[in-house]
């Protein structure tokens, strides 16, 4: 076995160029293409060039909007501790993750929900522009969906990835029916990691 020699600065460099040679020719228009090839180097899968299911010019929205200062709200801490805080925070953002929260832990308790559910109704009060990164439960796009259509919630871009067997489809496939900006990871893949990586990926672009 002869191994590649890669200085450590170079790493990600390299496998972009594996993924874009091994993606055979087939590009996007940016910042989309740099989504996907991130997305792949996050999860060595192929799957995600085709999954990946963008509303109109949602990648150029969630440049801006990141850009511009806008919030992030994530289902979990996982996906909250894979976003570039220091890079968003110099453009005036941050990110909020409620889902530990005691008030949101006894509420879900009363009202026997999830707390992915109940912490996306505490995130509606939020003002501003704000960019939902949805990467473990679906329930927080079910309710996500359910604050929409009462009007009490009006999210700038959702970013839908949960993972798993259970209604991960159907609430992916919900969300796409609001109307809103969305980028899609469709079907049961997914996880925390992506909907931080599609994040990461529109922070990035143009440059660290």
């Amino acid at each position: 076995m002869v191994l590649e020699i890669v200085k450590p600065e170079e790493i990600e460099k390299r496998s972009m160029e594996i993924i874009a040679s091994e993606l055979g020719g087939r590009t996007w228009e940016e910042p989309r293409f740099s989504i996907i090839k991130r997305c792949i180097h996050t999860s060595a899968d192929f799957e995600y060039a085709d999954s990946l299911a963008f509303s109109d010019d949602a990648e150029n929205i969630g440049v801006r909007l990141l850009r511009g200062g806008a919030h992030i709200v994530t289902d979990t801490k996982m996906a909250a501790a894979g976003i570039n805080k220091n890079r968003l925070k110099s453009f005036g953002g941050e990110v909020h993750c409620y889902i530990s929260d005691d008030d949101v832990i006894e509420e879900a308790r009363r009202r026997g929900v999830t707390r992915a559910a109940v912490a996306m109704e505490k995130a509606s009060a939020l003002e501003g522009d704000v960019v939902y990164a949805i990467g473990n439960a679906p329930t927080a796009l079910f309710s996500l969906c359910d604050l929409v259509r009462s009007g009490r919630a009006r999210p700038s871009l959702v970013i839908g990835a949960p993972v798993g067997f259970v209604n991960i489809i159907e609430s992916k496939e919900e969300i796409m029916k609001l109307g809103l900006p969305y980028i899609v990871a469709r079907g049961r893949k997914g996880g925390s990691n992506i909907a931080a990586t599609i994040c990461n990926a529109m922070l990035y672009y143009g440059g660290r």
